[in-house]
């Protein structure tokens, strides 16, 4: 990050119970990027995190992944998607204390299809735990002012499942 450069939090959600998903809405255009931090666990366990934009659940979205344990390591790329994944192929843990960052870059340009990098632990014994990096692409050039937060299958995000969004401002 270039000097001067600051995160200013725009939006914290923790879950008083279990929910399908934590959605950021209304979303100003007046920072650079965006920064979503997640932590938590899920009801089941291996579900992974994903993120819609802007209520598009079309097939607009590709992510390319890379995973690993120390023992195992795993990439992929899922195009045409209805989402990004956030940690698409270790899935999320429903027993361990499980984070993640996502940057999502030059989300207010109107010119351009926006970009996003996470990278996401997750804890738990299952049989890929450890870490993962995912790069997304959203195929819109609409400026994000809305992130939907969620797990795969319809599965719920458990109790006290936190989500924080910062915006960045320029140096």
């Amino acid at each position: 990050m270039a000097a001067g450069s600051t995160y200013v939090p725009l939006a914290t959600n923790t879950l008083g119970s279990a929910a399908t998903s934590i959605d950021f809405t209304s979303i100003i255009s007046s920072y650079t990027d965006l920064i979503l931090i997640v932590s938590g666990t899920v009801v089941t366990n291996g579900a992974g995190i994903f993120i819609q934009l802007n209520s598009d659940t079309a097939s607009n979205y590709s992510f390319t992944y890379l995973s690993g344990n120390g023992t195992t390591a795993a990439s992929g790329r899922r195009a045409s998607q209805a989402y990004i994944g956030f940690n698409w192929n270790t899935g999320w843990s429903d027993t361990a204390q499980c984070n993640g960052i996502m940057h999502l870059q030059n989300y207010a340009n109107t010119t351009t299809y926006k970009t996003t990098i996470a990278r996401s632990n997750n804890a738990n014994g299952s049989s890929l735990p450890g870490t993962e990096t995912t790069a997304g692409l959203w195929r819109s050039t609409s400026a994000i002012n809305a992130i939907k937060v969620y797990t795969a299958g319809g599965g719920n995000l458990a109790s006290g499942f936190t989500a924080t969004l910062y915006g960045i401002v320029a140096a």
